[in-house]
This record gives C-alpha cells, sequence and structure tokens, in this order.
C-alpha cells in the first residue's frame, strides 16, 4: 500500500475511461460503499494491518501514544455544566477509568465554590457491560423547570442513530414502562411532562432523502407509539423536521422547524392542542433564542425592521404573543455587530441574552437586555485575544459559565454574572511548557485579493522554514478558533502540540466558508464560489512559503468532514506545495455523495450534482474525479470509523484505491466503532494522534526523504 507501484501501471490506469468516473458505472471501487461488505472490509482489514505495521514500528509512536494516552485521561480537567439544571448542575465525566463517561449531578451552590458533590446518575461503561452494548453517550434533555425526567441518548457504537430511553433523575434510574425509542436518527423533544414531540423512522415515507425524520407526532404516556397524533409533515426532499420548546420564565413556548435545505427552515408556534401557526422569520434566518416572549433569530440577508434597516449577521427578534393573536409582529434588531465582528454563539439566562462575537476571530461576550425604547448592551471585561466560548446559563438568575483560552494558555471557566465582578471556577494546569513556543495572528492575501487570518505557533527563537502543519475546515459557517494545544480540532488528541514539541511549525487557518466574519464569509465560498476556499487554503501556504517560514513540499494540508473536500482539492490543484495530506471522516467523491447516508441533506453547501449546471462547477473541484497519477503527489493519511453514519465510509474507501491503483503512497486507518467522531473512546484517539505523528515525520519532518 504505501509502497510505489510501477509508474507504466499508475499511467495505463490514467489514460482508462475510468479516471472520469461521470457515472456510477465507470466507477470501479463502487463496492467499497458496500459498508458491511466482507470484501470491504477485508479491505479495510489489509490496509489497516499495513498502516500498524509501517507507523507504529517508529520510535516516536510508544512514546506518543502514551503521551496521549495520559493528556487525554488527565482527572485534573474541568468538569463542564453540561446542563444547569434548576439548582443543579450535570457533567459527564471521562477518565481512564470510566472512558464512556459517568453521568452525575450536584449541587449549583457545591460547584460554584469549586467544590462539587457529584453524585452518579449513569456509569455508561457499567451500562454497556450489563447490557453487552458497546454504548456511547449522547446526551440528556431533562424537561424543565422540574428536570426529574429526561430523554437519555445512547449509541450504540458512536452512530449518529440513537436509543432514546426515559430517565427518573430522583430515583437514578430507567423509568419503567416510560417513553423509548428504539435506534434510529430520532427527533425528540419534550411536549410536556406525559407528552413528547417525535419524528423517528417508521418504515417507508417516514424519512426524507437525507435520512431524517419527515414527521412530527405527539405521543402521549402510556399509548402504544402507533397511535401518537402526527401534527406535521415535511417534504420528501427536505432535510428533516421537528418539534421543540423553550422555557421563558414560566412560560413553554413550542415550535416545529421544517428545513426544507441546509440553509433555511420554516418556523411555527404550536399552540396546547398541537395547531401551528406560522412565524414570520425569514426562511433564512437562524434561530437562536427566546426571551422576555421574544424569537431571536440571526439574519443572514438584509431586513426591513420597525427601528432599522438590519443586516446580515445582525440579531432581530419578533413578539410571539402577536403570532399567537394574529396580529402583524414587527420585528426589531437587539444587536448589530461591528464590520469585523460576527455573531458566533447565543444563549439566555432569566433576564438575559448572551452574545459571544468573534472580532477578527478573538472572542469577545456581550450582555444584551431588554429595555424601552430598545435593547441595550454591553461588553463585558474579559481577557483580550483568546478565544471565549459560551458553556451554559444559569434559567434562575443571570449568570453565564464561560471558558477561555488560547494555544498556550489552557482552560479556565468562569461564571459571569450580569452584575458584579466574573468568578474562576476551576481552570486545566499547563500541560506543556508555553514559554517555548510563539503563536502570532498573520494574514495571507488570497487569489481575488481578500485578507484571510491564520494562526501560527513555532518554536521560539527559531528562524528559517520549518515542516509546517496547517488545519483548516472552511464550511458551514463554522469558525475555526485557536484553543489549547493539547485539544485541537483532529479528534486525534495533542497531535499539534506533539508536532511543535518535534520542533516544527503549526498553523489554524481561517479560510472562507466558515463563519469567521459572519453570512459574508461563508457564502464566499458556497457552491460555485468554493474554489475561494481553496485558493484561501493555498495563499496561507503560498504566503509562509514567502516568508520563509516553510518550504514547499514540506507542509502538510489537514482537514476533517467538509474538510476532506478541501484537503483532497487542494492536493489535486497543488501537489508542488504539499508534503503530506492528513484527511479525518473525508467527503470526498462528490459525483454520488448526495446519495450516501445524509449527503442529500449538504446540497445547499456544495450543489446538487445530479443538476448538469451544478456538476458543471463541482466537477472541477471535486477531489476523487480530479485525483491524478503523479510521482509528486502528497502522500495522504485517511482516518474514519466504518460506523460513521453521516460522511459514508466509501469516501475513504474508493480515495485509497485510487491511489493504490496509482502506486502512490497513503495510509489508512479505518476504526471499527465511534461513529463521525471515529474514536469511541480515548484509547483510540491516542493512538491515532502517536499515528499521526509518526505519518507527518516520516513524510514532510526533517528526517523525511
Amino acid at each position: 500500500m504505501i509502497a510505489r507501484l510501477a509508474l507504466a501501471t499508475a499511467l495505463a490506469f490514467a489514460s482508462s475511461p475510468a479516471l472520469a468516473q461521470e457515472t456510477d458505472a465507470e466507477d470501479p471501487y463502487i463496492w467499497l460503499e458496500e459498508i458491511q461488505g466482507e470484501r470491504a472490509l477485508e479491505q479495510v482489514r489489509e490496509w489497516n494491518a499495513d498502516t500498524e505495521a509501517v507507523l507504529t514500528a517508529t520510535p516516536e509512536y510508544p512514546v506518543a501514544r502514551a503521551w496521549a494516552k495520559q493528556i487525554l485521561d488527565d482527572d485534573r480537567q474541568i468538569a463542564m455544566p453540561d446542563a444547569i439544571q434548576g439548582d443543579m448542575v450535570t457533567n459527564l465525566w471521562r477518565d481512564a477509568d470510566n472512558p464512556r463517561g459517568l453521568w452525575r449531578i450536584a449541587s449549583l451552590d457545591s460547584y460554584m465554590a469549586g467544590a462539587p458533590e457529584w453524585r452518579t446518575l449513569i456509569d455508561v461503561d457499567q451500562l454497556g457491560r450489563d447490557e453487552g452494548e458497546s454504548w456511547v453517550w449522547h446526551g440528556a434533555n431533562c424537561l424543565a423547570p422540574d428536570y426529574e425526567r429526561c430523554l437519555i441518548s445512547l449509541s450504540p457504537g458512536g452512530t449518529d442513530a440513537d436509543v432514546v430511553r426515559e430517565f427518573d433523575v430522583t430515583t437514578g434510574t430507567f423509568v419503567e414502562g416510560g417513553f423509548t425509542l428504539p435506534e434510529a436518527k430520532s427527533n425528540v423533544a419534550w411536549f410536556d411532562e406525559d407528552t413528547l414531540f417525535v419524528g423517528t423512522d417508521e418504515g417507508e415515507g417516514s424519512l426524507t432523502d437525507s435520512g431524517y425524520p419527515r414527521l412530527v407526532k405527539l405521543w402521549e404516556r402510556g399509548t402504544d407509539f402507533t397511535s401518537a397524533r402526527q401534527i406535521a409533515e415535511g417534504e420528501q426532499t427536505d432535510v428533516s423536521i421537528s418539534g421543540f420548546s423553550v422555557l421563558d420564565g414560566d412560560t413553554r413556548w413550542r415550535f416545529i422547524r421544517r428545513g426544507p435545505s441546509f440553509w433555511t427552515a420554516n418556523y411555527s408556534l404550536v399552540r396546547d392542542n398541537g395547531s401551528a401557526v406560522p412565524l414570520p422569520l425569514p426562511e433564512d434566518a437562524e434561530f437562536e433564542a427566546v426571551l422576555d416572549g421574544h424569537v431571536i433569530a440571526k439574519l443572514n440577508s438584509p431586513l426591513t425592521t420597525r427601528n432599522r434597516q438590519a443586516e446580515a449577521g445582525w440579531l432581530v427578534a419578533w413578539p410571539l404573543q402577536d403570532v399567537l393573536d394574529g396580529k402583524p409582529a414587527e420585528p426589531f434588531v437587539v444587536f448589530s455587530p461591528s464590520e469585523t465582528q460576527a455573531v458566533e454563539e447565543v444563549a439566555t439566562s432569566e433576564n438575559t441574552l448572551w452574545v459571544k462575537v468573534l472580532d477578527d476571530v478573538s472572542g469577545k461576550l456581550i450582555e444584551v437586555r431588554p429595555g424601552y425604547p430598545g435593547w441595550f448592551n454591553r461588553d463585558m471585561d474579559l481577557p483580550d485575544n483568546s478565544t471565549i466560548q459560551i458553556a451554559n446559563t444559569t434559567g434562575t438568575g443571570d449568570t453565564v459559565f464561560v471558558t477561555i483560552e488560547s494555544m498556550l494558555t489552557p482552560p479556565t471557566l468562569w461564571a459571569v454574572p450580569g452584575d458584579g465582578a466574573a468568578k474562576r471556577i476551576a481552570s486545566v494546569p499547563a500541560q506543556f511548557d508555553a514559554s517555548r513556543f510563539t503563536v502570532e495572528q498573520r494574514f495571507a492575501t488570497s487569489k481575488d485579493g481578500t485578507r484571510v487570518p491564520y494562526y501560527l505557533a513555532r518554536p521560539k527563537g527559531v528562524e528559517g522554514p520549518l515542516p509546517t502543519l496547517i488545519h483548516a475546515y472552511g464550511g458551514f459557517r463554522a469558525a475555526q478558533t485557536p484553543k489549547y494545544l493539547t485539544a485541537e480540532p483532529y479528534r486525534s488528541g495533542p497531535l499539534s502540540l506533539f508536532w511543535l514539541e518535534s520542533g516544527n511549525a503549526y498553523v489554524l487557518a481561517n479560510i472562507r466558508g466558515g463563519g469567521e466574519y459572519g453570512p459574508r464569509w461563508h457564502e464566499d465560498a458556497l457552491r460555485e464560489k468554493r474554489q475561494n476556499s481553496f485558493d484561501d487554503f493555498h495563499a496561507v501556504a503560498d504566503d509562509l512559503v514567502a516568508q520563509r517560514l516553510a518550504t514547499p513540499g514540506k507542509i502538510a494540508a489537514s482537514g476533517r468532514s467538509n474538510g476532506g473536500v478541501l484537503v483532497g482539492a487542494v492536493a489535486n490543484q497543488r501537489p508542488d506545495l504539499y508534503g503530506a495530506i492528513i484527511s479525518g471522516s473525508p467527503l470526498i467523491d462528490m459525483r454520488r455523495y448526495n446519495k450516501l447516508l445524509a449527503g442529500a441533506s449538504w446540497m445547499a453547501e456544495y450543489g446538487n450534482p445530479d443538476v448538469p449546471e451544478d456538476w458543471a462547477f463541482m466537477r472541477e473541484w471535486s477531489p476523487y474525479q480530479n485525483m491524478q497519477p503523479d510521482p509528486d503527489y502528497p502522500a495522504v493519511f485517511y482516518y474514519l470509523s466504518t460506523l460513521d453514519d453521516r460522511v459514508h465510509p466509501g469516501h475513504a474507501r474508493k480515495a485509497a484505491a485510487k491511489l493504490e491503483a496509482f502506486g502512490q503512497p497513503f495510509y489508512y486507518r479505518e476504526a471499527i466503532e465511534g461513529g463521525h467522531s471515529v474514536g469511541a473512546d480515548r484509547e483510540e484517539d491516542a493512538k491515532r494522534a502517536a499515528m499521526l505523528l509518526a505519518f507527518l515525520n516520516r513524510e514532510i519532518g526533517d528526517e523525511a526523504e
């Protein structure tokens, strides 16, 4: 696999009609799409074994694996407030003894004092042993305001599909005869204490083309699900439809969300009897929160409001009672970011809207409160040049929990009240000597003149070019912000730290397609504009070379999921620039992606390959169709999971088969469990981090040929 075949063989393959692969019949590797097919799995086992034989034999592998496991299992991690439930807080705790986690609860007072007194509710590892299942925790939805009953989602092996069970927090047991749903990609939420919103797989006609629920039903306690009353349905071509509720003070507001595409939604307000009235939100607006009787949404296109013209990226509110009463619900602006800012997160406490913005990618927290004649806001006094993330908020009182970190500063959890000083709750101790490194934000100029930010981390005092790892995403409005180097974005443990400790450079690139500068940053890489994100990535790499910080051929491109499209495209377009590619859970074959698992849900992002006009521009950059035999093509490491039911494992499998036919080097690691997140536990994450380090050293390290 890793050795090259004769170039003549590769060139013969390149001249065959199969290279074009404009139809399924022309794809010689389509058999690898049979996820559990024995022939396909035998090929996977062979590739896995070949990769492990090479990379686990390197001297750095056992050291890196042990170090990664130690970092990932460190019990000095922050016990994050996964949910604030009245005067209690819940947390899922994972460590060496509990790799799948302990779901536990403590009083909010003890948590705020920094000495939480935890009571275990569910031991996920023990539950799996007792039931003979490989359970992976996927969350709890507890009914406010009492929070005594919860809907627990458990995934067999880490897939997106869950089993849902009702749990009683007061007794610490699953409810006998309570609400239970079998394994499926279900949409489930509380309507009231005895009724659920449910959308699930009921057989033919119940799912959309994307594989998500097409129907919303109300299921009453004590009845068979077959008697559940349907209250809404979507189209077969929709992405999904779901019901949910939000508690605003003492009022429970209920909604239905129908998603015609990934980037559009129609919302309705649901009355107590299950009937619904449409909300006046624009179809491309993002539902963010409910506060003070208003629904708050982020705009993605301009809107005329009663107090001023609102632009894309602004937050706007509509009065819900007017909607119920059949009156015109006039929207008004509640927050407008500056030109360099983008709203990234929104959360509510009892009386406050908390808005986290990015300002040239640096985090800021803003408090927004209802008032007359307009809502007012103020910036909270928190460290500059940091990554800030909202962890949770209190339902009573106005406190928000946030984490603050940077590449060189470990995360600290703060409780930030609406009035008074912020309080430090917990912090991760330093896990490396940060004084040995420098981090700076730089800007590259893309092909069309766009200014593209990126973060560069290097050993302090080193001059000249270094082997460099560049990670990016570039899609789905997902901004990439700098995190502490032991918790970077590969789902692979502390790879970036290991790479820096080896004397190399690490870059996080904020290319278009993400949300770093609001809707415009995303829209500039949609569909026919996708090449902009690839050009941005090339621009960052070229800027590093021009500044004598990196060398062509000694640069690795890393991307995961949507990032698989990115790194596959840049490898095809600039094999002169990149010496290695890390491609995790990747999308690669854009000719067939909409026919594989959840792929149809992303056509608003990429285009529909079955429409000739769309395929015309997608064909220009689709990684699979543009792969060519080239002796200078960068070595690729594919990592993924057999049980990924979001991005089909066939993408990586077929790309690996193509490279093998070309005689080009590649490495392959397909974990059996883990779903789209790949690793079902930290042991797998540690192995992957160590193998990826060995791969980078072998292909672009200073010792590489």
